[in-house]
């Protein structure tokens, strides 16, 4: 009898407080990114984008594939910088738009606002220009250059209207 009220008379050890949860959420960071060779792995025989045909390489229409090729050299969703030149009709009007991903990396999680569109000058000197100063000027895939000229070209050629 003795012992059970020396055990009631001590008194209980306090806790520490507890961390609030938005305090215990800052120490670890809110989402890893994938690696772009991961991702590809995961993507590269079956997304949504991937459209295939007899007798034909395996295209793909996603955002931001200058080639339309189911490549990883040209893939929008993998790689980390992607870059496309592309034809986009807003109401009568036509214009010449260049597709790079945000330089924010806190947009890369975000699908809505991880690319950007730049509009391109249809004169031929000043949309080259363009197209190399915001890729080898800037270091952002200078290995696309080449091919980025030339669909410039190209979708340049099919911005013209036969004559009546």
């Amino acid at each position: 009898l003795a012992q059970a009220s020396v055990a009631r008379t001590t008194p209980r050890r306090s806790r520490p407080p507890a961390q609030p949860i938005e305090s215990r959420r800052s120490i670890l960071p809110d989402t890893m990114a994938a690696a772009a060779a991961l991702v590809w792995e995961c993507v590269k025989g079956n997304n949504s984008f991937i459209r295939k045909s007899p007798n034909m390489p395996v295209m793909s229409a996603e955002a931001g594939n200058l080639c339309g090729l189911n490549s990883y050299k040209f893939s929008g969703l993998a790689n980390a910088k992607a870059f496309d030149v592309k034809c986009v009709k807003t109401g009568s009007k036509e214009t010449i738009v260049m597709t790079t991903s945000n330089k924010k990396s806190s947009r890369a999680q975000k699908p809505g606002s991880r690319l950007i569109q730049a509009g391109v000058k249809k004169q031929t000197k000043k949309g080259l220009a363009q197209i190399a100063k915001a890729t080898e000027g800037s270091f952002y895939r200078r290995d696309l250059i080449e091919l980025a000229q030339k669909k410039y070209q190209k979708v340049k050629t099919s911005l013209k209207k036969k004559k009546v």
